[in-house]
């Protein structure tokens, strides 16, 4: 019996050392950005501190389908309307749906564009590298749209954070994360002194690489290191995806076409030597946003990603938003 008590003793003591270590540590699990959510790395290291552009409200506003001048076709880059605030500026109405709403460009997209109204002559096609390719594939084999889609729905959205409040406590996840955490930083802390240190795979998908220059680029508090998605390629895009562009455009009838391909992280600051944007440019007109970020490096424009995510700042979605803005004016 005192056997027994004794070792209930001890799991309930063993029970309530781990939730004390673990309410310690879970605030360093209140992320801000995928990539620390990826990697489980605390945002007072690799979260950016330089303020960001404000954005007022109601440029953010979405316009019928009816009276929008340009439509926008996006994934995640294009969902919080930010970029899209310097044509909503200038006065062009604009909506914007995503990829997953509508599928892919197919076969009778001008007769779907029309039976939804849209009267504009711009339609904005906004891609992230990663799914160029499959995108594009996707479009060219695919023959109708989808007549239930339904483009109607609008959701706000509200302007992105100018800081990172990093006085705020997240305590409403789980013992296991905040610790989990705290022992990958105690690990990074060790790796990345080692000399010669130049990129590290981490958890789910994550990846740390030293930056050249980092600190004349970041604002986190370890500025020489940020975060990239690992599954991103070193390999430029294949010529093919040239064939399949032309396809695609072939189906609008009366309305501009402008594809927006937005460089992966990775590309911006570890592979910039890719000639896919330059020869797109060239070919089709497409905003040019590889040179775009490299003149924003070169100039050194602070945190145009984000340490702590793969998309862009406030800052960069601005500059994107310019050089499409330049595309619809020509």
């Amino acid at each position: 019996m005192n056997h027994a008590k004794i070792f209930s003793g001890v799991v309930f003591l063993v029970a309530v050392t781990y939730g004390a270590i673990g309410y310690f540590f879970l605030p360093l699990a209140g992320f801000q950005g995928d990539l620390t959510r990826l990697a489980m790395l605390p945002e007072s290291e690799f979260g950016w501190r330089k303020p960001q552009p404000a954005i007022a409200p109601n440029f953010l506003n979405q316009s019928p389908m009816q009276e929008a001048d340009v439509l926008v076709i996006g994934d995640s880059f294009s969902d919080s309307r930010v970029w899209q605030v310097t044509l909503t500026q200038r006065g062009l109405k604009v909506r914007t749906i995503s990829w997953t709403s509508v599928g892919a460009i197919c076969a009778d997209f001008t007769q779907w564009l029309q039976g939804q109204g849209f009267q504009g002559k711009f339609v904005v096609m906004e891609v992230i590298e990663r799914n160029i390719e499959s995108g594009l594939k996707k479009s060219v084999a695919c023959q109708n749209m989808n007549a239930n889609a339904d483009v109607s729905i609008d959701h706000p959205r509200y302007p992105p954070a100018e800081l990172i409040n990093f006085a705020q406590t997240d305590r409403s996840g789980r013992f296991s994360v905040g610790i989990q955490t705290a022992l990958n930083h105690q690990a990074y802390e060790q790796y990345s002194g080692i000399a010669g240190f130049d990129s590290r795979y981490l958890n789910n998908g994550a990846k740390l690489a030293r930056v050249k220059n980092g600190c004349d680029l970041f604002s986190h508090a370890k500025c020489n290191d940020a975060l990239f998605l690992a599954e991103d390629k070193a390999e430029d895009i294949n010529s093919g995806v040239f064939e399949d562009i032309e396809k695609v455009n072939a189906r609008f009838g009366g309305v501009t076409p402008i594809w927006a391909f937005v460089p992966n992280k990775s590309t911006t600051y570890l592979h910039p030597n890719k000639v896919f944007w330059s020869e797109v440019t060239r070919r089709f007109g497409s905003p040019n946003l590889l040179q775009m970020n490299q003149a924003a490096l070169k100039a050194k424009t602070v945190d145009l990603y984000p340490a702590n995510n793969t998309h862009y700042s406030t800052t960069g979605y601005l500059l994107m938003g310019e050089e499409i803005l330049k595309t619809i004016s020509r």
